[in-house]
């Protein structure tokens, strides 16, 4: 700057995953899912250019609802099952504000579950990560919504006869413009994932498979072991094919709306013949959250489906903008309304 310039450049903050980091140290078992995901969250949103000022990460009850504790920013450690909709209000206060939400299995999908369907189809500008452990940690091993069948737990010594919800079919059928699967062990995808996640206008929901290795250890093991991974998994990305396999020598086929696994070597086929991953398809995605209740499909991780749709904020404030200028300014005005009457 010389004697004469009176401007001066304001360099700007580059931050990084310790400026997002609080002074708590997590109460986590040793060997839980959710350690993995808090480091990778801390290293996404250095990226996002919001200050951590601008976020707020909410939760309700269960071992992933401790989130917030662990976040330099603003949260609310809310009440079992209630964080979307504290999430969805806080949203239309504050729409500039970047907010995510800790939840689990158990609290996302059981005591949550209306607010879970009600949030999806009215699409706020929302960050849910769900922790899926298929089990009820916090409170010492009872089976959740998503506890496989058979599952032997405190709850159900004799094992789970509940039919497990599907959580990408539950979302997608309930209107979600975004659902993507991710795992704890698989840091740099699930990095991505979150990533993806933030970017999208709307309500995005990743579903987190994570281990509690205390109350369902193991649960997805065939999903992350280096053993079985590459036969039990196939990784969804747009405009490319689906195949998988030790040696990416397996795919699918559709026949009609039925998934099949072909073998690429005696079959003759080429990746150009198997279903080709396209996100924006409703009717595939469908069909691809659908690949979990099969026994014989591997399990898909990445984006199933994303959709470019208004808000709630955003279409709220248009109803309240447009009621302000054919004269109601005021809630006492929309109250009384056209057919309102006075009693003398």
């Amino acid at each position: 700057m010389t004697d004469n310039d009176t401007t001066m450049t304001v360099q700007p903050v580059v931050r990084t995953a310790k400026d997002f980091a609080s002074t708590q140290e997590p109460k986590w078992c040793p060997g839980c899912g959710d350690h993995a995901v808090l480091q990778q969250l801390k290293s996404v949103l250095p990226e996002l250019g919001v200050e951590p000022e601008n976020i707020a990460c909410i939760s309700g009850i269960g071992c992933s609802s401790r989130l917030p504790y662990y976040l330099a920013t603003y949260g609310v450690h809310g009440i079992h099952g209630r964080a979307l909709p504290m999430a969805t209000g806080l949203k239309i206060a504050r729409p500039d504000l970047s907010i995510w939400v800790g939840t689990g299995d158990g609290d996302a999908l059981s005591i949550g579950g209306n607010h879970f369907i009600h949030t999806l189809r009215r699409n706020p500008d929302l960050n849910i990560l769900l922790f899926n452990n298929e089990i009820y940690g916090l409170t010492k091993g009872q089976y959740s919504p998503t506890s496989k069948l058979g599952l032997r737990t405190v709850t159900s010594p004799s094992g789970v006869i509940d039919h497990p919800f599907n959580t990408a079919a539950l979302t997608i059928g309930s209107g979600g413009t975004f659902f993507a699967r991710a795992f704890d062990r698989d840091g740099k995808f699930l990095r991505g994932m979150l990533k993806r996640a933030a970017l999208h206008k709307g309500t995005s929901l990743v579903e987190i498979y994570q281990n509690c290795p205390i109350f369902n250890n193991s649960a997805f093991d065939a999903y992350g072991s280096p053993e079985s991974k590459a036969e039990n998994t196939v990784y969804v990305e747009q405009g490319e094919p689906l195949i998988f396999g030790k040696d990416k020598n397996r795919g699918i086929v559709l026949d009609g709306f039925k998934p099949l696994v072909v073998d690429l070597d005696k079959k003759g086929l080429s990746t150009s013949d198997l279903w080709i991953h396209d996100e924006t398809d409703i009717n595939k995605a469908g069909i691809l959250a659908r690949f979990a209740d099969a026994d014989d499909l591997p399990r898909p991780f990445g984006v199933f489906y994303a959709e470019d749709r208004i808000t709630y904020e955003d279409a709220l404030t248009a109803q309240l903008n447009e009621a302000q200028i054919n004269g109601i300014a005021t809630l006492e005005q929309l109250l009384k309304g056209e057919n309102s009457y006075e009693i003398k």
